[in-house]
């Protein structure tokens, strides 16, 4: 899953989905949906992307949070390059580095819950999210989704809460963009 779905997030949501007993429709869903972002970054990463069809399809799988990122960081196209592909090859040979390891090291750490280990994703994205939170639109749009999650987990199948909590979210920043638009 690592060498071809190269997004974390989506992977932890398809695997915790399929896990809690969701069918592979959901986790998909919520897999796409998560990885949407990357294609957003595509589109600003076009100006660095390499012209050969062949050399496009490799930048297209590294395009990730951490190569964006360092990319969009650098002064230069050529720094931006140089950024993009240092972080995404080497993010991807350690990511799946740390897959292979856990597959055959897992066993001897125990049960992820005894470490704490289940709560290091959700804080790490946790953390990620607070500088999002100083817009008030953000807020709001943070908060209708979470309110929609929250309702949906006890009544959804898995992974569905997540997916309408983004439609939610998406829908509340529409309709703030469309009030701000009309004020002006």
């Amino acid at each position: 899953m690592s060498g071809l779905m190269f997004t974390g997030a989506s992977q932890f949501a398809a695997v915790a989905i399929i896990g809690a007993g969701g069918n592979a429709l959901s986790a998909l869903g919520t897999a796409l949906l998560l990885a949407a972002r990357n294609g957003a970054y595509a589109l600003s990463m076009a100006p660095i992307m390499p012209l050969g069809r062949a050399k496009k399809i490799i930048a297209a799988q590294l395009v990730i949070d951490e190569s964006s990122a360092m990319a969009q960081a650098q002064s230069t196209v050529g720094e931006a390059q140089e950024a993009f592909w240092a972080t995404g090859l080497s993010v991807f040979v350690f990511w799946n580095l740390g897959t292979i390891t856990g597959v055959f090291v897992g066993e001897v750490v125990g049960d992820p819950l005894v470490w704490g280990l289940d709560a290091a994703f959700p804080a790490a994205f946790f953390a990620l999210l607070l500088p999002h939170l100083k817009d008030r639109v953000k807020r709001r749009s943070a908060v209708i989704g979470s309110m929609i999650a929250l309702l949906g987990i006890p009544v959804l199948p898995a992974g569905f809460p997540v997916l309408l909590a983004v439609l939610g979210a998406l829908a509340s920043v529409r309709i703030e963009t469309q009030k701000r638009s009309r004020d002006r």
